[in-house]
């Protein structure tokens, strides 16, 4: 018996089961995605078209880059501040705040006002930012 000795090597690779293995994980991937983007729906609330005539009063506190308080541009104390805050809502339940910090402050100051605005029950408080660049 005689082994045959002279086998071709391949010069080329049969890439038709690569392309199907391809194509099959193409289609998985493509139901996956649509299947879990649906979402849920939701029916927002639509605009008023009439403005609103109710006004309340707006109390602005500013940190200063030393941490120190101003109330509508006055310098207050912590105290000084929670008494006044509460004048004001006695005198009106839906006031609101607007916080204005300064970037250099330390952030504990920051929450420190923010804590006090929500022991009070402040329902309404904002933060006022600047554009980016500016």
């Amino acid at each position: 018996m005689q082994v045959q000795a002279e086998t071709k090597p391949y010069d080329s690779i049969n890439v038709t089961p690569m392309l199907d293995l391809a194509y099959v994980l193409l289609v998985i991937f493509i139901l996956m995605t649509t299947a879990s983007v649906q979402g849920l729906s939701i029916n927002l609330p639509k605009p008023s078209t009439k403005p609103s005539t109710e006004k309340h009063e707006i109390r602005i506190i500013q940190i200063r880059p030393d941490g120190s308080l101003h109330l509508n541009g006055v310098g207050v104390s912590v105290r000084e501040l929670e008494v006044q805050l509460k004048a004001t809502l006695a005198r009106d339940p839906q006031a609101s705040v607007v916080l204005k910090g300064d970037p250099a402050v330390n952030f504990a100051r920051v929450v420190e006002v923010l804590d006090l605005t929500g022991a009070m029950g402040i329902g309404s408080v904002g933060l006022i930012t600047s554009k980016i660049g500016n």
